[in-house]
C-alpha cells in the first residue's frame, strides 16, 4: 500500500495488488452518521468519506468519476439519522453505501435497546439506496472516544461502545452485511495523540486515513463487480 504526496494526495491510498478497474464511468456513494462522518473538526477533504472517495479514483482509470453525499451531523443519534433519512428523499441509486452511527446514543445514555429497535432500520434504509444491493453496503464501528483527552481512559465508556460494536458485527455477519471495525484504531489515542483532532475528541485526519485503509479493499471489491 502506498501514499501519494502532492496536495492532498497524502490522504490517498492505492492498493498496489489490485489492478486499475475499467468498468463504470460514475460511481455514486453515501456516507450516512454523525460527527464520525461529518469530520467534526478536520477539514472537509480530510473527513474519511472524502478520503475514501479520493483514494477509490486513484484505484480506477482516470475518466471514472466519483459523486459524494454525506448525509450526517455531529450529536445525531440513530433516530435522528433515521428521521433526516425520511426528510431527505435520498435516491436509490447509490453504488456504495457507508454507515457510521451510535456514539450518540450510548453518549447521551439512551438504551442500548433503542438502537437494537433502529440499525436495522438504518440498515434497511442502507441498502434500498444501494439500488436494493446489501453487498454495496459498508458499516463501519463505532469509534472509542474514551481514548482521547476528553474521554480520559473511561474504561465504562468502551465496555458501553464494545456493546453497540458487538451488535452491530453480529447483525451484519447475520445478514450477509460488511462490518469493518475501526475501533481499535482509536484506542490508540492515548498513546499517539497523532490519532486525535485539535478538540481533544474527535479522530484526526491520520485516524481518517488509518480508518481508510480498513475500508479501501472492501469498497474496490464491492465496486468492480
Amino acid at each position: 500500500m502506498s501514499f501519494g504526496c502532492e496536495n492532498n494526495s497524502d490522504q490517498i491510498l492505492i492498493i498496489d495488488d489490485i489492478p486499475i478497474i475499467q468498468q463504470k464511468k460514475e460511481f455514486k456513494i453515501l456516507s450516512l452518521g454523525d460527527s464520525y462522518t461529518i469530520g467534526e473538526s478536520v477539514c472537509e477533504t480530510c473527513r474519511f468519506p472524502e478520503q475514501l472517495k479520493d483514494s477509490l479514483s486513484i484505484n480506477f482509470k482516470k475518466d471514472t468519476t466519483f459523486s459524494l453525499q454525506v448525509i450526517a451531523r455531529t450529536g445525531w443519534t440513530t433516530t435522528n439519522l433515521i428521521n433526516t433519512i425520511e426528510q431527505e428523499n435520498i435516491t436509490d441509486d447509490f453504488d456504495l453505501v457507508t454507515l457510521l452511527i451510535g456514539v450518540n446514543n450510548q453518549f447521551q445514555k439512551r438504551e442500548l435497546s433503542i438502537y437494537e429497535k433502529e440499525f436495522p432500520e438504518l440498515i434497511a434504509s442502507s441498502i434500498k439506496a444501494a439500488n436494493d444491493k446489501k453487498k454495496n453496503v459498508i458499516v463501519v464501528s463505532i469509534p472509542d472516544y474514551a481514548f482521547t483527552p476528553f474521554g480520559r481512559g473511561s474504561a465504562s465508556i468502551s465496555t458501553e461502545i464494545d456493546k453497540y460494536n458487538e451488535f452491530a458485527k453480529n447483525y451484519c455477519e447475520q445478514n450477509g452485511i460488511t462490518f469493518v471495525n475501526i475501533t481499535d484504531i482509536t484506542r490508540e489515542g492515548l498513546s499517539n495523540t497523532g490519532l486525535v483532532a485539535s478538540d481533544g475528541l474527535h479522530p484526526s485526519t491520520l485516524a481518517y486515513t488509518k480508518f481508510v485503509e480498513r475500508i479501501l479493499p472492501f469498497a474496490i471489491e464491492k465496486l468492480k463487480d
